[in-house]
């Protein structure tokens, strides 16, 4: 299915933001998702499924000193 995602068109293979992350190579990182404009809780991105042309926003939090 295609989405957008951060501005760009992506080919996602599975149906979910967790198979998203997956695909981006974001597992295990602080992130952010919004999904056609509404947060997604991290405890649901397993559960959300995404749909042909929805628009995502994704940010990760980045430490440093």
């Amino acid at each position: 299915m295609n989405l957008t995602v951060n501005g760009d068109t992506l080919t996602l293979d599975g149906n979910t933001i967790t198979d998203l992350v997956a695909q981006l190579g974001l597992t295990g990182r602080r992130l952010a998702v919004e999904v056609n404009r509404e947060i997604i809780p991290k405890s649901q991105h397993g559960d959300v499924a995404l749909n042909e042309g929805d628009v995502v926003e994704i940010v990760h939090a980045i430490g440093g000193g």
